[in-house]
């Protein structure tokens, strides 16, 4: 991996992440956790839609939206555990 492309998966973890944070209110570690869990919920996310069968697509805009799925549940299920 290149360092322009390990920069542009930490620009893209980061902008999912900040949504993932903004879309699940209360479940939020704050901009630079948000920012981790975004980037941990990039691999998260491909691995899940990869699963299920589901193709996104190519491009800047659905690399952001797996981030996103990916750190929803990610944020989901740390969810979960901290309650439990």
């Amino acid at each position: 991996m290149s360092l322009e492309s390990l920069l542009i998966t930490l620009l893209i973890g980061g902008i999912a992440g900040w949504l993932a944070g903004l879309a699940m209110k209360g479940r939020g570690f704050g901009i630079l956790g948000n920012i981790i869990v975004g980037i941990i919920g990039a691999f998260v996310g491909s691995w899940v839609l990869g699963l299920v069968g589901i193709a996104i697509g190519g491009g800047i805009i659905a690399a952001i939206l797996n981030a996103f799925i990916g750190a929803v549940i990610l944020l989901a299920l740390i969810g979960l555990i901290k309650k439990a």
